[in-house]
């Protein structure tokens, strides 16, 4: 006497069904668009990477159809490509907004105050980790890195930096890109979609006029290093001392004010707050190497 699979309590379910095909005009797009990307690699599966952002591009995130499409350009199997879709966290795997906002909660910006800050916006939007807001334009999750720790603690929108956060000016933050308003980062170009930055990091031009020559470089806390190693000297920045004692400043060091372009971006919030410790404002005592 045989026993059937279900008598054991095991459900063999119903197989999943083929990913359905792109619109053929979309398809056509997309092919054209694969050949210039496989074009840059002497190995076609060195594309896979800049592939699997070129169909995130297209929907938002890396759809079934997206890793069918780049298993067939490459001639790969779905499972190989589904192993890299899934490895990579830049890579969404269900519909997200049009600003992923990622707050670091690794742990110098976590003790600087990004714990405080991802758990209010969780509560000002209304949403958990990686949960996107009823308007389809916010995500919200934690990262565990930016690498960015010279300006904790860090946001980043779209992979853009915002320095030097607090849980006010986060919201803040939020609440302008909800609202449509105007969002320049601290460093790098004016932001644009997810689904736009997707298509850049695939390696096509960003074709806003000007965006390229807004990039920037970097900030000026992460070039303090090599200042110091082409032998460049800059003023001591003086801090009041976190104990509460005097606060004489010595008369023969200056103090080194902070220039309007040390933050070029009106959602900073300023260096010498810190929301893990409001009462003793957070700051560098120095120049590194002083």
């Amino acid at each position: 006497m045989t026993t059937s699979p279900s008598e054991h309590g095991v459900s063999l379910g119903m197989p999943e069904l083929p990913a359905p095909a792109y619109p053929a005009d979309v398809r056509e797009r997309l092919e054209r668009d694969a050949r210039e990307i496989v074009a840059r690699y002497p190995d076609s599966r060195s594309a896979l990477l800049p592939l699997l952002h070129l169909v995130q591009s297209e929907e938002g995130h890396v759809t079934r159809t997206g890793m069918q499409f780049c298993a067939d350009v490459l001639e790969l199997t779905t499972a190989e490509v589904t192993a890299v879709a899934t490895f990579y966290t830049m890579y969404r795997r269900k519909p997200s907004g049009d600003y992923q906002v990622g707050v670091c909660t690794n742990t110098l910006c976590a003790v600087m105050g990004g714990d405080a800050i991802f758990e209010e916006l969780q509560e000002h939007l209304g949403v958990g980790n990686g949960e996107t807001t009823g308007d389809g334009k916010v995500t919200l999750e934690h990262i565990e890195c930016n690498a960015a720790c010279d300006f904790a603690p860090v946001v980043m929108v779209n992979w853009e930096f915002f320095d030097n956060q607090t849980p006010a000016s986060a919201k803040r933050l939020v609440d302008d890109l909800r609202a449509g308003r105007d969002v320049e980062p601290t460093r790098g170009a004016r932001l644009c979609t997810f689904k736009e930055t997707a298509r850049i990091l695939a390696g096509f031009p960003d074709e806003r006029p000007g965006a390229v020559e807004e990039s920037g470089s970097a900030g000026p806390a992460s070039l303090v290093g090599l200042r110091l190693a082409r032998g460049e000297t800059a003023p001591a920045r003086v801090v009041h001392p976190r104990d509460g004692g005097p606060h004489d400043e010595p008369q023969d060091r200056e103090v080194h004010e902070p220039s309007p372009t040390e933050h070029l971006s009106s959602h900073d919030a300023p260096q010498d707050t810190s929301a893990s410790d409001p009462a003793h404002p957070a700051g560098p005592a120095a120049e590194e190497g002083e």
